[in-house]
C-alpha cells in the first residue's frame, strides 16, 4: 500500500498495498501450528478517509467466509503511519499481531519473527521476488504504488501555463508564474502525526537525482561506502529546498487529511502524492485535476515505484498455515477494492482493474505503464523495501529533518549533517 504503502491509504496502502532471514513458518505452518482446527487469529489495520472501519469490516467477513474456521480479531494502528512503529511496540511486548497490514518488515523479518511465504504461495502475483530478503519472501508483493504531482488546472490556467512542465527549470518557472498569479504553488503536509508530504515529495526529487543515476546508491550507503553528503543526495537537498520551501507551500504543518482537503478546495496549485490519491476527488474534481511525474533536469521520464506492501503472517501465529491462507485469500479478494478505493495498482497475474474507475487512476496508471516502457522506474526512497534497507526507525528522523529544511530551521548542510548522525546511530 506506500508503504502508504508504505510506501498506501488512500493515503498508504490498501490492505494490500501504498511495508529475511531464516525461514520461517514455510508452506506447512511449521512452528506455528498444525493448520487444523478453528482458531482466533489478531490482524494489524489502519484507517484512513478511504479505508473506515466499516471498509475493513467489510473484506475481513468476506475473506473469513472464504477461510473456514477462522475467526480475525482486529486490531487498529494509531493512525496509517504510525503503523511500522506501533507493530514494533507490540513486538516489544510479546504481542506482535499474526497478521500485519502493509507493515515494513525490515528488521522483523532477519530476527525470524515473520513467516516465509514459498515460492508456490506467491505463484499468482506479478513480482513474486519484490521486497524479498535475500529470496526469501515475508510480505505478499500485493501492489504497486508510484509518487508523482497532481495539478489544478484552473490554477495553471489562471497563471498562465499552458501545459505541464516536463524539465525542471520549467517547473521552477511555472512556480514563479503561481506566485505571481497570487497562487501557492504545491500543498505538502508535514503535520503530526501523519503527515508525511515532505518524504512523498522529497522520494520524487531523490528518484531524480540520485537513484536514476546510481541505482547502487543505497547499497553504497549501507556497507559505509558513501553517506549524505554524496554530491547526488546534496543535490537532491538543495532542489528539494528551492521547491518546496515554506513560502512555496500552504500550511506545511497541515495533517494528510487537513492537506488533501486543502488541495481538493483549490488552496494550492500542485499536490505531489503517492497514486492512492485519485480515489479521493469527486466526479467534478477528476476533471479538474491532472498529473505529472517530477520533471528531471533534462525532461526524461522517471519514475519512483514500490511494489510489495501486502500482508506479513507473525512466526509465531496460533496457526501460521491459515494465517498465511487467509492472507492470501484476502489479498486476492481485495483486489478490486484496492483499485477503487486505495489506488493501488494490483501486482497479481492477469488482473484487470473493475470498470468505473476515476479517470485520475487511470491516467496515473498510464503514467506508470509508460515509465516501465519507455522511462526509468527507481525505488521511491524510505519505501525501498528488501536488502538492502534503511535502518528501522531512520525513516522518522528523515520527515522531522526534512521538515526542518522547508520551514527554514536548518540548510542542506545541517540537513545532510543530520541525517549522517542519526544514520550512524540507527546503524549501530
Amino acid at each position: 500500500m506506500g508503504k502508504r504503502t508504505t510506501c498506501v491509504a488512500m493515503a498508504a496502502v490498501l490492505g494490500l498495498v501504498a511495508l529475511t532471514g531464516c525461514s520461517v513458518g514455510g508452506g506447512s505452518g511449521s512452528g506455528g501450528g498444525t493448520g487444523s482446527g478453528d482458531v482466533t487469529l489478531s490482524l494489524l489495520t489502519f484507517e484512513t478517509p478511504n479505508l473506515t472501519a466499516k471498509y475493513w469490516d467489510d473484506i475481513i467477513a468476506r475473506t473469513s467466509a472464504e477461510v473456514p474456521g477462522v475467526k480475525i480479531k482486529k486490531l487498529v494502528a494509531p493512525s496509517s503511519e504510525q503503523r511500522d512503529e506501533y507493530v514494533r511496540q507490540l513486538d516489544s511486548t510479546g504481542a506482535l499481531p499474526d497478521i500485519m497490514v502493509a507493515i515494513d518488515p525490515s528488521g522483523l523479518a532477519e530476527a525470524g519473527k515473520l513467516a516465509e511465504f514459498s515460492k508456490s504461495e506467491v505463484a499468482d502475483w506479478t513480482d513474486p521476488g519484490a521486497n524479498s530478503f535475500n529470496g526469501k519472501i515475508y510480505q505478499l508483493p500485493t501492489n504497486s504504488q508510484t509518487w508523482q504531482i497532481y495539478y489544478q488546472k484552473a490554477a495553471f490556467q489562471k497563471a498562465g501555463i499552458t501545459t505541464a512542465p516536463k524539465k525542471w527549470d520549467d517547473l521552477l518557472a511555472d512556480v514563479g508564474k503561481l506566485k505571481a498569479a497570487g497562487i501557492k504553488p504545491f500543498v505538502i503536509g508535514g503535520g503530526a502525526p501523519d503527515g508525511l508530504g515532505p518524504r512523498w515529495t522529497f522520494a520524487q526529487v531523490m528518484a531524480n537525482e540520485v537513484y536514476a543515476k546510481d541505482p547502487q546508491w543505497l547499497g553504497k550507503l549501507v556497507n559505509g561506502k558513501t553517506d549524505f553528503s554524496n554530491p547526488l543526495f546534496v543535490n537532491a537537498a538543495t532542489k528539494m529546498k528551492a521547491l518546496a520551501s515554506k513560502d512555496n507551500v500552504d500550511n506545511l504543518s497541515a495533517t494528510y487529511a487537513q492537506a488533501q482537503q486543502a488541495f481538493l478546495d483549490g488552496k494550492g496549485a500542485m499536490y505531489p502524492m503517492g497514486s492512492w490519491f485519485p480515489a479521493a476527488p469527486n466526479k467534478t474534481q477528476q476533471n479538474q485535476i491532472g498529473v505529472f511525474p517530477m520533471p528531471t533536469q533534462d525532461g526524461s521520464l522517471v519514475l519512483p515505484v514500490y511494489t510489495g506492501g501486502g500482508l506479513s503472517v507473525s512466526a509465531k501465529a496460533p496457526d501460521v498455515a491459515k494465517a498465511k491462507k487467509w492472507a492470501i485469500e484476502f489479498s486476492k479478494l481485495n483486489a478490486d477494492g484496492g483499485a477503487r478505493y486505495d489506488g493501488l495498482f494490483v501486482a497479481l497475474k492477469g488482473y484487470k482493474p473493475p470498470t468505473g474507475l476515476p479517470p485520475l487512476y487511470n491516467e496515473t496508471l498510464d503514467l506508470y505503464n509508460k515509465a516501465q516502457s519507455s522511462g526509468t522506474v527507481t525505488p521511491s526512497f524510505g519505501n525501498e523495501g528488501g536488502i538492502p534497507a534503511l535502518p528501522s526507525g531512520f525513516m522518522p528522523k528523515v520527515d522531522a529533518a526534512l521538515n526542518d529544511l522547508l520551514n527554514g530551521r536548518t540548510d542542506v548542510s545541517g540537513f545532510v549533517a543530520t541525517l549522517n548522525k542519526q544514520f550512524k546511530e540507527f546503524s549501530k
